[in-house]
């Protein structure tokens, strides 16, 4: 049965039996790889955030939004109030280029968040192999990343 403590050693088995590490160069080796991957999470992040605000600008405001005037008359209250008739379009237009846009980044964010989400529970496994240069590897690739990337969110 595994360990449930944390241990140094220079072998370890992280997420795949491919990935098998005997020695303290192979054990460099696969920090640096899962640091860079923590780093990749960091930056998934920001590229999300950043898609999120060029959706929110690309989002088309819909004409029923407005306010309807008021009238005090009770005869002209009935004529200008939206009906389920007058709502529903009368002929159908293709998508505007708008839409269209704001469908393919809401397309690539659900690519990206589900990206991003694979490579947290990864990452997370990684931890749980208990190995304290690992989590040491998870952890500075994490503050790096978060150190790289988001200053560029005050830029962008």
């Amino acid at each position: 049965m595994m360990s449930m403590t944390f241990g140094i050693s220079s072998s370890v088995t992280l997420l795949f039996d491919f990935w098998d590490v005997h020695g303290p160069a192979g054990m460099v080796l696969s920090v640096f790889v899962v640091l860079l991957l923590t780093v990749f999470y960091e930056l998934l992040k920001v590229w999300r955030v950043w898609l999120g605000r060029s959706c929110n600008l690309a989002q088309p405001q819909s004409p029923y939004s407005a306010p309807l005037p008021y009238r005090t008359d009770s005869s002209s209250v009935l004529e200008s109030s939206p009906s389920e008739s007058s709502l529903t379009p009368m002929a159908s237009h293709p998508p505007d280029l708008n839409t269209r846009n704001s469908l393919l980044l809401h397309g690539i964010q659900t690519l990206l968040h589900m990206l991003q989400v694979s490579l947290g529970y990864m990452l997370m496994l990684c931890v749980m192999s208990y190995n304290t240069w690992i989590f040491l590897g998870v952890i500075v690739g994490s503050v790096l990343g978060y150190f790289i990337s988001f200053p560029l969110l005050g830029q962008i």
